[in-house]
């Protein structure tokens, strides 16, 4: 990798830890606190929370009928889902450990916070629980499968893609042949150190 991406990498890295912190300073002033895995909201903002929640028989009555009618069809999505859930979960379990990859915490990326918010009633929080999980399952994998592609094969496509993970872009470029082996075996050693 030459010096100029390796030196646009290291700013893309120090803007988003200047984003997160941006992003954390803006909900510091959303006047709630984060005690372990819950959120508490000050009174007077769970006070506002609850006057703008809509009962259930009136969020159905004015909900989207679009909505109402593919909800069997999201739903059934969670069987598939969670199916992934233990086999890619079994998979980093078994083999990671085996390869000397550090495994990937499932805490980080499955995040159920949303129930703590006051406007939202029980059809909402379940939405909102199970859009959580589903979004969380995918970062996870992607992470897992993402720590498969650096030990395994490292090297970008030689087409521009899409909704590259975070390790993509320190890949080999493609067709750099030099010193493959070795640089491999880098690649392989910085997976142990990512427990």
């Amino acid at each position: 990798m030459n010096e100029r991406i390796t030196q646009l990498l290291a700013q893309m890295a120090a803007l988003e830890d200047e984003l997160r912190s941006a992003v954390h300073d803006q909900e510091s002033r959303m006047f709630f606190r984060i005690d372990g895995k819950r959120v508490e909201f000050e009174r007077s903002v769970r006070e506002a929370h609850l006057k703008l929640k809509k009962n259930v028989f009136r969020w159905l009555v004015t909900n989207r009928p679009q909505n109402l009618i593919t909800g069997p069809v999201i739903y059934g999505m969670a069987v598939p889902l969670m199916l992934v859930d233990l086999c890619v979960t079994l998979y980093q379990w078994l083999c990671f450990p085996i390869y000397g990859i550090g495994r990937v915490k499932r805490g980080d990326y499955m995040v159920y916070d949303r129930q703590h918010l006051g406007y939202l009633n029980a059809f909402e929080r379940f939405h909102c629980t199970y859009c959580e999980y589903a979004n969380g399952l995918m970062a996870y994998m992607t992470e897992i499968v993402a720590r498969t592609e650096q030990y395994f094969c490292p090297i970008k496509h030689a087409r521009k893609i899409l909704g590259t993970h975070a390790r993509y872009n320190r890949f080999l470029d493609y067709g750099d042949a030099a010193d493959y082996e070795a640089r491999l075996e880098a690649f392989r050693v910085a997976l142990g150190k990512d427990r």
